[in-house]
């Protein structure tokens, strides 16, 4: 078995304002680092509207295609920006995740990993926002859920910053389990503890900044492996930031490298005996141009390593 890399060019046709710290050259770094791998390369197609519609509602998609300008950047708010390319960006950027989806749960491939711009974790049901604009991850819950008619998919985010959007998609979802590791405080000012979902099926974890990964991975034992194992899910969707890295601007936790190895692994390993190892990675943050290529790298090749 291999491990698929989804991914398409329109990704480049997302264009932030000049210092944004989503910007292209984030691609560039992720490319270059797999470029030697031995990946099933597969090119994202576009999100069916039918399979947005499970998260956004239509008048949100209506909203976000009349906000795409002609020419230049438009600001949807004080972070999120769009230019003429972002709207296809945005459509591939699920349809990248639900791709990996159909591709996992048919056997093509042991595992998936969608390189996608805009990220997706913070849009919530109807409003964009931390550089996203459609919830991609969610809505391949939602998918693998409602189309492949699983019964139990987790997700697991271990972005820096709380995954509002995905928590907010999913909050009603008793088929899902979403775990959000997250530095706190830090924007967007959301994941207590005490956000469990309308099921019980939230579990956030706040980590205090200037904490490092033996700090992670204490917590995780402690608190994330026992429910994902409680769970048992049919189907692991991880949103993979790496901008808990210690180098990131954007945050201040103390992640090394390898703290992303031993958590990727780790979450493998509850693949394995949950659902046949059976996960779909899905690229969130990471705004070290060096690190997130470093980080990606690592977390592609563990993918790779427990793939076969």
């Amino acid at each position: 078995m291999s491990t698929a890399l989804i991914t398409h060019h329109d990704f480049f046709d997302h264009v932030t304002p000049p210092g944004h710290p989503e910007q292209v050259a984030r691609l560039d770094s992720v490319y270059g680092a797999l470029e030697d791998l031995d990946l099933t390369r597969v090119v994202a197609p576009l999100a069916a509207e039918a399979d947005l519609l499970r998260v956004h509602p239509k008048a949100y998609l209506d909203r976000i295609a009349d906000a795409i300008p002609e020419k230049g950047i438009r600001a949807l708010d004080a972070d999120t920006h769009v230019s003429p390319g972002s709207l296809g960006a945005a459509w591939r950027g699920a349809g990248a995740v639900l791709r990996g989806v159909d591709m996992v749960l048919s056997g093509e491939v042991g595992n998936a990993f969608a390189a996608v711009r805009p990220p997706g974790h913070h849009a919530e049901t109807e409003t964009p926002m931390g550089f996203c604009l459609f919830g991609n991850v969610a809505a391949a819950a939602k998918y693998a859920l409602d189309h492949h008619g699983l019964s139990r998919v987790a997700v697991v985010d271990f972005d820096v910053h709380h995954g509002n959007g995905t928590q907010d998609l999913l909050w009603d979802e008793a088929r899902t389990l979403f775990v959000s590791s997250h530095q706190m405080p830090l924007w967007p000012g959301t994941g207590r503890p005490d956000e469990t979902g309308a099921h019980d099926n939230v579990l956030n974890l706040a980590l205090p900044p200037e904490s490092d990964g033996a700090h992670m991975r204490r917590v995780y034992e402690a608190e994330v492996f026992p429910r994902l194992h409680a769970f048992a899910p049919e189907l692991l969707l991880i949103s993979a930031g790496f901008d808990a890295h210690h180098a990131d601007p954007l945050a201040q936790l103390n992640w090394e490298v390898e703290d992303f190895v031993w958590l990727t692994g780790a979450l493998c390993d509850i693949a394995d005996e949950s659902c046949g190892g059976r996960v779909v990675s899905a690229l969130e943050g990471g705004y070290d141009l060096e690190a997130l290529g470093l980080c990606v790298a690592a977390h592609v090749n563990v993918l790779m390593e427990r793939a076969r």
